[in-house]
């Protein structure tokens, strides 16, 4: 019984791979089912007993990335911003793409989902911060805005210039700009 559930995992592994594969060069509505089920390696009739078609399958991935990061997320407010809580973010940013880099290059890459930011921002932080803000104070929202998903701009364009800076780079950048803001690098 335990190989066929690892059969099963492994297969729809494969359509995954293949699915994230394809969304890195093109919109998901120009890819096929056939493309997937073709570069998985398995039939249609193999890929229907997993997934209805090529808009599910994005919505298992950007919930299984939405899942992640609610799970690697502290379950209480933090107040305030300090180094030591901006190396916390870093590290989760960075143990979030060890885990599901393969998901977050395709929902982040050109032709990414502005659905997947739109459902990260409404639901989850890979930090909950508490400034203590005022709510009514018609910049509160951008205050919150600029602390809670620098990183995810951050990671899209690090993505979009393929890399260009090693993610402990990238990692030490989000976290002088947290602590210091731009003007460090001024």
């Amino acid at each position: 019984m335990k190989k066929y559930v690892n059969n099963t995992e492994q297969t729809k592994k494969a359509f995954l791979e293949a699915f994230c594969n394809l969304y890195c060069k093109k919109p998901v509505e120009k890819i096929t089912v056939q493309e997937i089920t073709r570069k998985a390696g398995f039939n249609r009739c193999t890929f229907y007993q997993y997934f209805s078609d090529t808009h599910e399958i994005l919505e298992y991935i950007e919930d299984d990335v939405l899942d992640y990061i609610d799970r690697i997320t502290p379950k209480k407010n933090i107040v305030g911003i300090c180094p030591s809580i901006v190396q916390d973010i870093t590290q989760q940013i960075v143990r979030l793409y060890d885990e599901k880099g393969l998901y977050l290059n395709a929902l982040l890459g050109d032709y990414g989902s502005s659905r997947f930011v739109e459902k990260q921002k409404g639901k989850y932080h890979v930090v909950k911060l508490d400034f203590s803000l005022d709510e009514e104070n018609s910049i509160t929202p951008y205050l919150k805005e600029f602390y809670c998903f620098t990183y995810l701009s951050l990671f899209q364009l690090w993505q979009q210039r393929k890399k260009d800076i090693s993610m402990e780079e990238l990692a030490d950048l989000i976290l002088r700009l947290y602590t210091n803001g731009i003007s460090a690098f001024l």
